[in-house]
């Protein structure tokens, strides 16, 4: 593995992070986005992580480690997951809840919050460049960067209606991206130096962001009353990743 290589896969897992602070711009000209259009946006993100969870992390995690390899990691990637978000206080600032409670700070428990559910986003890309595929890694950079946007939307007008300023709402929705080249980094590096476990990591990733879909993105679309919109966003999202694979990898 090339040091190009790792520079590279960090790169590309910062430039995905820092897409949540795009998709967020819309908070300084309006606080409007309508409830439909934001979860037919949520929607999409969720296809697109499934597409790309199945396409671009468990087809060569299967290829390279075999099934049942394939079928653990799925576990081990969905178990810590459900284990950080179980006993990590935080804040969803999405769904208005809180995990244990804690004497933190609002502000740090948000902190937790994105760090346990981007966190395996950035490990996603990280190891999808340690497979020595740019293109592939290239390709699933893409797919977080684009899920990341109404997800960082999503993250912003809430606030805003809490009444944080324009400014604070975008720049902490931009900060929830912000941890994913810290997990991009720790990918592509593990992988780089012990290539064996490139199979599990590839499995891990994928069972990880299967836990985000379903614990998260997808609630949080059906919770206002536009299930079905959310529903053909997630199936347009899924074939525009799907097609993103099939052109470039």
């Amino acid at each position: 593995m090339s040091l190009e290589t790792i520079w590279l896969g960090s790169a590309a897992s910062l430039i995905a992070g820092l897409a949540t602070g795009i998709g967020a711009l819309p908070v300084l000209f309006t606080r409007n986005v309508s409830d439909r259009l934001l979860d037919v946006m949520l929607g999409f993100s969720a296809g697109v992580m499934l597409a790309a969870t199945f396409f671009s992390l468990l087809i060569p995690a299967i290829d390279s480690g075999g099934i049942w390899v394939a079928v653990l990691g799925i576990i081990l990637g969905a178990v810590a997951l459900h284990l950080a978000d179980r006993f990590i206080p935080h804040f969803h600032p999405t769904l208005g809840t809180e995990g244990p409670s804690s004497r933190l700070s609002r502000v740090w428990l948000f902190t937790l919050a994105i760090t346990i559910h981007n966190f395996p986003e950035g490990l996603a890309v990280g190891v999808s460049f340690g497979t020595g595929d740019v293109a592939a890694g290239f390709v699933i950079a893409m797919a977080i960067g684009l899920q990341n946007m109404p997800e960082g939307l999503a993250v912003a007008l809430p606030m805003l209606r809490e009444g944080y300023s324009k400014r604070k709402s975008l720049g902490y929705s931009t900060l929830t991206g912000l941890v994913e080249p810290i997990g991009g980094v720790l990918g592509v590096a593990l992988v780089s130096v012990f290539h064996s476990i490139l199979p599990w990591a590839l499995a891990f990733a994928a069972g990880a962001m299967l836990f985000v879909v379903s614990d998260e993105i997808i609630p949080e679309s059906h919770r206002k009353g536009f299930e079905r919109q959310a529903t053909f966003g997630l199936v347009a999202g899924f074939i525009v990743m799907m097609l993103l694979e099939f052109i470039f990898a």
